[in-house]
């Protein structure tokens, strides 16, 4: 289970995910100051730390939930077309997540962000997705790999 190619790409996409918690999506600078907006809300950056101004409650639930599947698709490595099917499944789920996580940045911020404003966080769940791709091309692989054992016996 866990030596398989898969598995690792699996908690790679996981990883990804929850990395959100520790990275910012964008640093926004603007004429009231310095904000961070991360997954869990906006936090306006002071000389004593953060403050958090607004909370994304919902958003962190999502983000949670979303990170925990990869983690189950790993112990589904008895029924691989099971298991390959819920990888797309997850990986239309990050897709439709990282649209809404766009549209979250846009009404956080009145200004049009420039490319320097983004943080790593904007780019994780466009990692996720090509780990989920890449862990339902070795599912697949593995597949015809048992299947061909099978003509053989």
């Amino acid at each position: 289970m866990i030596q398989r190619i898969q598995s690792v790409y699996l908690f790679l996409a996981s990883l990804a995910l929850f990395a959100l918690f520790v990275f910012p999506l964008a640093n926004v600078f603007d004429v009231t100051g310095a904000k961070r907006i991360k997954i869990t809300g906006i936090y306006e950056i002071a000389e004593n730390g953060l403050i958090q101004k607004e909370s994304f409650i919902v958003l962190t639930i999502v983000t949670v939930i979303l990170a925990i599947i990869p983690l189950v698709l790993i112990f589904l490595y008895k029924n691989r077309n099971k298991q390959m099917m819920f990888v797309y499944g997850a990986a239309v789920l990050v897709l439709a997540y990282s649209y809404w996580l766009s549209i979250i940045l846009k009404n956080a911020t009145a200004l049009t962000l420039q490319i320097s404003d983004y943080g790593i966080g904007i780019g994780l769940s466009s990692v996720t997705i090509l780990f989920l791709i890449l862990a339902a091309r070795a599912i697949r692989r593995d597949e015809k790999l048992v299947k061909s054992a099978d003509r053989l016996r």
